[in-house]
């Protein structure tokens, strides 16, 4: 029997020539990444083992980004010790205000992840760069702090669901939307350290931006891992951004999945996922009445460039209701850049948005968007857990970008075609 390509990808970096599901694996890293919050915790895991030196100065990478520009002292505080750190360690890849972004959107546009890569992150959403190929995984902060010191990861190599995604594309259907579906089908559990194959003519049609958002809510639905093979359109995205050589990877045509599942999305809508579990997904036609008080439109799932042209279209000649905070926020510097330059900046302004600096703030309830008791956000971010923008009896639906902006003009979540 062949290998999936997650498992060709373990075995390449365990040094073997196969592995199999369950199989326990030392694994070679090519990136490990710590932020703000995480990063922290295993400087000092890291200090503490006597270490002195990280393994590679040029794949240990360190992003703050959660609580910045900083919010108190105590996040000062903490990038101040990871300033620090990357100073004493003269880390090629630290990225401090004026370069900072959404570590899983800067990442991919530094072409610091590339096709066939391992990579760990001390953060739950690093599973996004499968949308380029590389096996990719979130792990706790002293995980982090023993691959920083010897380049190494312990995994356990998962079963793969082949999802497969045929038909033809509803309007304003996009790939959160494919993936709100298939968390709400499979449920929170339903891939459980599974690794999630998203295949079939859809996905070879979708951009890489949706395929990033797709492999970023593998966590949501428990997955070890979201991944997309290689193609054209992987190649042409990292051609030019590529800091170092690749090696692609690619299932074999007998290769053994636990499960195969099978999605005509001309059946699938736009999707709202009600609180407070990212699996209590709704067709748009089917959410009914729900007043808004705030509209999020960013995060490692949507505040790519591609999100924000999806939300401009929306928003175009409207303006928010009265009473509704529209935030929106690019992800990295270069896509604050673009937004400004194509006008979509002024778009945003004359339908009274926020415009943000890139920062994860709102999506954990950090900064730039806490909800009050009772508050209701639509946001396309990746999680709706209790309390995960504010105030614990505050509420998140999430939606794709043009729903939260045709929501913000409305006052309440309706799709797009309500308002364009």
């Amino acid at each position: 029997m062949g290998m999936t390509i997650t498992e060709k990808i373990l075995a390449a970096h365990a040094g073997v020539s196969k592995v199999s599901p369950g199989d326990l694996i030392m694994a070679r890293v090519d990136v490990a990444l710590g932020n703000d919050i995480t990063a922290p915790i295993a400087i000092k895991a890291f200090r503490e083992s006597g270490a002195k030196k990280v393994f590679d100065k040029d794949r240990v990478i360190l992003v703050p980004d959660h609580f910045v520009p900083n919010k108190d002292i105590a996040s000062a505080m903490q990038v101040k010790l990871v300033r620090e750190f990357a100073r004493e360690q003269e880390l090629t890849w630290f990225f401090d205000a004026g370069e900072m972004g959404v570590e899983h959107a800067l990442l991919p546009e530094q072409g610091l992840v590339l096709p066939g890569d391992l990579v760990i992150g001390a953060d739950s959403h690093t599973c996004t760069y499968g949308g380029l190929g590389a096996f990719s995984t979130g792990v706790g902060s002293t995980d982090l702090a023993a691959a920083m010191i010897t380049g190494e990861v312990w995994l356990r190599v998962p079963e793969s669901i082949r999802f497969v995604y045929e038909g033809t594309l509803n309007p304003w259907v996009e790939g959160k939307d494919l993936i709100l579906y298939t968390i709400g089908d499979i449920g929170v559990d339903g891939a459980l350290y599974q690794a999630m194959e998203f295949t079939g003519p859809v996905i070879e049609a979708l951009s890489v931006e949706g395929r990033l958002t797709m492999a970023n809510m593998a966590i949501e639905a428990g997955g070890k891992n979201g991944i997309i093979a290689p193609d054209a359109l992987t190649e042409a995205f990292v051609q030019d951004r590529a800091v170092r050589d690749y090696t692609p990877f690619h299932s074999d045509p007998d290769a053994g999945y636990a499960r195969v599942i099978t999605y005509d999305v001309g059946n699938i809508e736009p999707q709202v996922a009600f609180p407070h579990l990212p699996e209590n997904t709704r067709g748009i036609s089917e959410v009914g009445e729900v007043v808004i008080d705030q509209a999020v439109i960013g995060s490692c799932t949507n505040g790519r460039i591609e999100d924000l042209r999806s939300a401009a279209r929306v928003l175009t000649g409207n303006r928010a209701a009265k009473g509704v905070r529209l935030i929106v926020i690019p992800a990295t510097p270069t896509i604050y850049r673009q937004a400004m330059d194509e006008g979509l900046f002024e778009i945003f302004m004359n339908a009274g948005a926020i415009i943000s600096p890139p920062t994860c703030g709102p999506c954990l309830g950090g900064h730039m968007g806490i909800l009050a008791k009772g508050e209701r956000a639509i946001a396309t971010t990746n999680r709706n857990f209790v309390g995960r923008m504010g105030h614990p009896e505050s509420e998140v639906y999430l939606s794709n970008p043009a729903v939260a902006a045709a929501s913000a003009i409305a006052g309440k979540i309706v799709g797009p075609d309500r308002v364009a």
